[in-house]
């Protein structure tokens, strides 16, 4: 039986505007109601006059909702011993800590330079986490608008960081089913699996998406245009290539990617393998085209997303079906 396993939440600073502030002073802490102490609020009823007197004007009942709704999981939903990640200012990574057993509390004057008044105790760990190591589903979550919401991949975040209970997640038991799929994929030859990356930027919404490399060419082979409401676009540069499990690529490897982008482009190294851990750092160095880093348990998750607009022939190579089972 799976023991009960502590939530995890994030909690916004700001665009991680205040993030140093949350880590140097052991705090999380929220906005919105900064004259009326709510620390001893006792339920959701309590907040909703609260934020009606400070905010007269506003009248949508979804906005009311919704703000209140975040300040009342901030106050009476988050527990001692839940986790907490706030995204960094670098927003390619995450900062994480455990909250304490010690009660909201409220700060009418901070004297730390972080405007928040309610706030909550944290521990935070000096180890930060990448953002691209997650999965794809992980990732749209904490991608959320809110300030404060929950985080529904909680076994993934709690094996990342070591402290999942052994044999309760799916890495490390009998069968691994993205480990399943991805043999699958490896049986595709070098050329179908540029195609098969073609494919997936097609239908993640890139124009014009074509193959253009050529085998051991160490260059790019896939390259495709993200028009995003004619507000912006993005030309992709992608290296695509097959590795066997278990594998993971050097720094040197995803670095030979920059000198193949154009200044007006970005890259993506997508692969079935891993990647070292010094490539992440080469992934994103200031001054040069960011490249995105697509591991195989990621390409996996977004094959799962995007299963439905692939050619079906490319569905019966693969031998899945969807929710990418082997047939």
């Amino acid at each position: 039986m799976t023991p009960n396993l502590p939530n995890v939440w994030c909690v916004r600073a700001e665009f991680g505007t205040y993030t140093n502030h949350f880590i140097q002073g052991g705090f999380i802490g929220i906005g919105w109601i900064d004259s009326i102490d709510l620390s001893k609020a006792a339920s959701r009823d309590d907040v909703y006059p609260v934020f009606k007197k400070t905010f007269p004007h506003e009248t949508s009942n979804v906005v009311i909702g919704q703000q209140v709704g975040q300040i009342s999981r901030f106050l009476f939903e988050l527990q001692g011993g839940d986790f907490v990640i706030t995204p960094d200012q670098n927003t390619e990574y995450l900062h994480f800590g455990r909250l304490t057993s010690q009660l909201p509390y409220f700060d009418p004057s901070p004297t730390d330079g972080c405007p928040y008044n309610h706030r909550r105790h944290v521990v935070w760990c000096t180890e930060l986490l990448r953002r691209n190591e997650f999965s794809v589903p992980f990732q749209n979550t904490i991608r959320s608008s809110l300030t404060v919401f929950s985080i529904s991949q909680r076994e993934e975040f709690l094996e990342k960081i070591g402290t999942m209970p052994h044999g309760t997640g799916l890495r490390g038991t009998h069968i691994d089913p993205y480990d399943a799929v991805l043999e699958q994929i490896l049986k595709l030859n070098d050329k179908e699996f540029e195609i098969l990356v073609k494919d997936l930027l097609t239908a993640m919404g890139f124009e014009e998406s074509k193959v253009i490399g050529k085998v051991c060419d160490g260059g790019v082979d896939v390259q495709g245009e993200l028009n995003i409401a004619n507000m912006a676009k993005v030309k992709l540069f992608v290296q695509a290539k097959r590795y066997r499990l278990g594998s993971k690529i050097s720094a040197s490897t995803v670095k030979q990617l920059r000198s193949a982008i154009p200044n007006d482009g970005q890259g993506a190294f997508i692969t079935t393998a891993d990647y070292q851990r010094a490539a992440a750092d080469v992934a994103i160095a200031n001054g040069f085209a960011r490249i995105g880093l697509i591991n195989g348990r990621q390409l996996v998750d977004l094959l799962i997303e995007h299963w439905d607009d692939l050619s079906e022939e490319l569905q019966t190579k693969l031998g899945l079906k969807k929710g990418l089972v082997i047939v």
